[in-house]
């Protein structure tokens, strides 16, 4: 067993995810049926079992969720896992040494380094007579560690002890690499925010004032339009929303700047049934209407027109929001989306575009059509279904 934890760490397997080691499990009569073949599927399908829990980070749930595979991977008499701060699980026999097992870390907690001791115990059928105790790092820091109890502090448990708590460790760097990932979306998500703000707010509030008087009950609509747009917008819960609580915001947005452009702004919305409960990145669309709305109507003269369009791919939805407004030259928008340079006045195009690679990948960044003088239309794909994407 403490040989098998070493050849799933070297055959780099530590992120494979546990779906795909259950097909591998699944498979094992056709690869074949020795003992050895057999352990290391086990051996495998156990770290798999593992994973999940460690990727909220070092926590209480998941240590002490993860700790009963983790000991059989060691094949140890009992197992203890600790932060920084105290002990968060104990696993296996001779819990009356629990207490003793934040004691014993301090030394490992203090200097990184492994620690083998002997444990006093006065019960003679007790298994724990030493403790192998290794740190559990993040970024070259020591956030924890890892205690392997037995009657024997032998050399192939120290280094099973060693090799588990590096998979350990690559489990809390990818939970770091996911929280990162989320404080970022929130983080962008209050940028867009910051930026529609301000603008929207004063011209709405300035139409809404201008009906005061001369026609109260349409001020009382947009007032009541205006407060459901700005909760939405404001709302702090969930990363993702879905395509029709997305549009349901995009057609109050638009019904106030309707209010202010009058018969000048024509809007086309073409909407497939099939796509409205599709999960979407919260606030991913409206920026894109505003854009078309800020920079293809408001700098020319006439009639201005947008078309939304909303169809289903088979597996995608594909949307677009197009007007015949000004438009840019490919190269500006080509660094707007780069980051290189900030869009005058601009509404987060490469905000949207960075946070739907980040979630989908590359291959589902904006694609937008564009010249000067000939309009612009921005194209979206999303992926109907995507690991860790629902609107809840």
């Amino acid at each position: 067993m403490e040989y098998l934890v070493g050849v799933a760490v070297a055959a780099g397997l530590v992120g494979v995810p546990a779906l795909v080691l259950w097909r591998v499990m699944r498979g094992r009569r056709e690869l074949g049926t020795s003992p050895a073949e057999r352990a290391t599927f086990e051996t495998l399908h156990t770290a798999s079992l593992a994973g999940p829990p460690l990727r909220a980070g070092l926590t209480a749930d998941g240590a002490e969720r993860a700790s009963r595979h983790l000991r059989a991977l060691l094949g140890s008499s009992a197992l203890a896992i600790t932060d920084g701060e105290r002990l968060l699980v104990y696993d296996g026999a001779g819990e009356h040494h629990a207490g003793q097992a934040f004691e014993q870390a301090r030394a490992t907690l203090k200097d990184g380094r492994t620690q083998v001791l002997a444990v006093d115990c006065d019960l003679l059928e007790c298994p724990v007579r030493h403790a192998v105790v290794v740190p559990l790092t993040t970024d070259d820091r020591v956030v924890g560690t890892l205690a392997a109890y037995g009657p024997h502090a032998s050399a192939g448990l120290v280094k099973a002890a060693q090799e588990v708590a590096g998979w350990v460790d690559s489990q809390l760097e990818l939970a770091e690499l996911d929280r990162s990932r989320t404080l970022l979306m929130e983080a962008e998500v209050r940028a867009l925010r910051a930026q529609i703000s301000p603008h929207f707010i004063y011209n709405s509030l300035t139409t809404i004032a201008s009906f005061v008087r001369t026609d109260p009950e349409r001020a009382r609509e947009l007032l009541l339009e205006f407060a459901d747009f700005t909760r939405y917008s404001f709302r702090r819960h969930g990363e993702f929303t879905t395509l029709a609580e997305e549009l349901r915001s995009i057609d109050r947005y638009l019904t106030l700047e309707r209010a202010r452009f009058g018969d000048q702004l024509q809007v086309t919305l073409r909407i497939a049934p099939e796509v409205l409960p599709v999960a979407v990145p919260f606030l991913c669309l409206q920026p894109l209407v505003e854009n078309a709305v800020r920079h293809g109507l408001e700098s020319r003269n006439g009639v201005g027109r947008i078309v939304i369009v909303a169809e289903d791919g088979g597996a995608e939805c594909r949307i677009s929001v197009e007007d015949d407004g000004l438009g840019m030259e490919p190269e500006r928008l080509r660094r707007i989306l780069a980051g290189e340079i900030a869009p005058s006045g601009g509404v987060g195009l490469a905000n949207v575009d960075e946070r739907l690679r980040q979630v989908y990948g590359d291959e589902y960044g904006l694609v937008v059509e564009t010249g000067a003088g000939a309009g612009t239309k921005v194209n979206v794909r999303l992926p109907k279904y995507h690991p860790g994407v629902s609107a809840r």
